[in-house]
């Protein structure tokens, strides 16, 4: 038998929520777009098919709180604002790359698991 967890394990554990969270949708994407420099709200947009603008905005806000992003906006007409991954947001690219490879290596295990687990569920796939 395992020993019991012990109840202040995360105590020596930072409250602040991570910034990327397993599952959330877009941030790793957003910090893969800008990988190469930085860019506007529609260049963005082209490759995160299915994001709406007000979920790119928020999603931009939150990494621009966090300190991965910040945002330049050029007195010109019509504005330009541009977002630029900053060096705690370029930090990340390399952990993002491994998970990436993780993943590329463990894929077939992964879709494996979930029919199976579907199927002894009688969920559909």
């Amino acid at each position: 038998m395992s020993e019991p967890l012990d109840p202040a394990m995360f105590d020596s554990c930072p409250s602040v929520s991570a910034p990327i969270r397993f599952g959330d949708k877009w941030t790793a994407k957003i910090i893969t777009c800008l990988e190469a420099g930085p860019r506007r709200f529609s260049e963005l947009q082209a490759p995160l098919r299915g994001i709406t603008p007000k979920v790119l905005t928020e999603s931009l806000r939150a990494m621009e709180r966090d300190g991965m992003v910040t945002r330049t906006a050029y007195p010109e007409t019509p504005p330009r604002v541009e977002y630029e991954l900053t060096p705690l947001g370029r930090s990340l690219l390399g952990p993002m790359a491994v998970g990436c490879e993780w993943i590329r290596a463990h894929m077939d295990e992964l879709v494996e698991s979930r029919e199976a687990y579907e199927k002894r569920q009688d969920i559909p796939a």
